[in-house]
């Protein structure tokens, strides 16, 4: 048995997964052979296990960092809390050296290289378990070695943007 194929095109298949949600993350790890620091800004991550920790997260197979993260033994997940916008935006666009130019990074305890962003919301050091050929996506699933929390509001995406207003032009399916 094979799924049917979708009633629905592209852009109205991403307006309907706008409706869910989601809060806004920066990953970031280093280019393997001393390459520097990689990072961008991924709104697919989620919880996988309690126990043992995991968490999951996907990246377009046509992303230039793609070779990176696939080489990284471990990356950080930043959680990203509501006043830090302008980070998002700067992890979503340009080139890599840019993201990086001027930020504070540091060391998790593990060793991997994150921000040093306190004001996050949380943060997970993981190892790179897994990755998985979704479509044109790659679903990593790390395991959490070390994790931090605050009690900040998170940074929400919802509806292709930074803000929770609601759309109220309905997009067609053709």
């Amino acid at each position: 048995m094979t799924a049917t194929p979708p009633d629905f095109d592209s852009r109205f298949f991403r307006s309907a997964l706008g409706r869910f949600a989601t809060g806004v993350t920066v990953i970031t790890t280093e280019a393997s052979q001393g390459g520097g620091p990689v990072g961008l800004t991924i709104s697919s991550f989620n919880s996988v296990s309690l126990e043992p920790p995991m968490v999951l997260w996907t990246l377009s197979k046509k992303a230039s960092s793609l070779a990176h993260f696939l080489q990284a033994r471990r990356y950080v997940v930043h959680v990203l809390a509501a006043p830090q916008l302008s980070l998002a935006k700067r992890f979503a666009q340009g080139a890599q050296a840019d993201r990086f130019k001027g930020l504070a990074l540091t060391r998790a305890p593990g060793g991997t290289l994150m921000l040093d962003a306190p004001e996050c919301a949380a943060w997970f050091e993981c190892y790179n378990l897994t990755q998985h050929d979704a479509g044109d996506h790659t679903i990593f699933i790390g395991q959490v070695e070390h994790c931090h929390r605050n009690f900040g509001q998170p940074l929400v995406y919802h509806a292709g943007d930074f803000d929770l207003t609601p759309s109220t032009e309905p997009l067609s399916s053709n």
